[in-house]
């Protein structure tokens, strides 16, 4: 432990000798700790006893938190990750199965970090198997590419040192480019205008709903009767007015208004219906 962890925490207590023994020359000897707390009930004793405990084995859960440096995320946060696995290890650990407790709380640790990364960081969703993947990977990558003639090793490669398949290695390939989403901002390749992911998106065209209205009216239109149909023709495709359609049919140009308002509601009301109908279908089909 470190003269700073050890003056951030004046009641942690001596760390155990026991080198040789396991890689955590900073794990404390808590056992007597432990026992009295699996012996107390809930109460402000065992929160009191289990906050010395965890401010004792805090050193090490920043030291597996340093293990994860590099990858991203702040140091910071990863300290405050490992600290909170190392809260549920030490409210977890049962002193009765037989085992030490940095056996216990170092997967729970690392576990917990694991899962920050997994779930907070992907910039994209990306299945928990495509993550393994891309990690198993990205560390045979990086073995492979300690080499005299710095050549990227390929897919085959990739699969025989990390014993995976080769559809299994492109897979994680893939995923390596999937952990941070670029920017649409960002200025394409060989690109020195400025020109962004950004500039190459569409926008909707409203001729395409157009085209969608168009084929839905279309049977609507051809059964309606023939002089409602002639008064649409000659509203909106030959463009007259109102008042040049009455003067054609014989009749006001009132009549004429009040036709086209109630045809126009009749072929509205039916489409819409129509659509709903589709709707409910599609929703009874999944």
């Amino acid at each position: 432990m470190s003269t700073s962890a050890r003056s951030a925490s004046p009641t942690a207590v001596p760390p155990r000798h026991r080198r040789g023994r396991h890689p955590h020359d900073d794990a404390p000897d808590t056992s007597r700790q432990f026992h009295r707390i699996a012996a107390l009930p809930d109460g402000p004793e065992r929160e009191e006893l289990c906050q010395e405990v965890i401010c004792a084995w805090m050193p090490m859960a920043g030291r597996l938190a340093r293990n994860f440096r590099d990858r991203g995320e702040s140091l910071e946060d990863l300290e405050q990750v490992a600290a909170l696995g190392l809260v549920k290890a030490v409210h977890r650990y049962d002193p009765g199965r037989g085992c030490a407790f940095e056996s216990f709380a170092v997967p729970t640790i690392v576990g917990e970090v694991k899962r920050h990364f997994r779930d907070h960081l992907w910039g994209v969703h990306v299945p928990r198997r495509t993550q393994e993947l891309r990690n198993q990977v990205r560390a045979a990558s990086r073995q492979l590419e300690c080499r005299p003639d710095d050549r990227r090793p390929s897919v085959a490669e990739l699969a025989e040192f990390s014993g995976l398949s080769e559809e299994e290695v492109a897979t994680g390939l893939e995923a390596l480019e999937s952990y941070s989403p670029l920017s649409l901002d960002a200025e394409l390749p060989g690109t020195d205008d400025g020109y962004s992911l950004k500039d190459t998106l569409g926008v909707p065209d409203p001729g395409f709903d157009q085209v969608v209205f168009r084929e839905a009216v279309k049977p609507k239109l051809k059964r309606l009767p023939e002089r409602e149909q002639r008064i649409l023709y000659l509203r909106f495709f030959d463009e007259l007015t109102q008042s040049k359609i009455a003067d054609q049919l014989g009749i006001s140009q009132m009549h004429v208004s009040r036709l086209l308002t109630r045809i126009c509601e009749r072929l509205q009301e039916e489409i819409e219906e129509d659509r709903d109908s589709n709707r409910d279908e599609g929703a009874g089909d999944r």
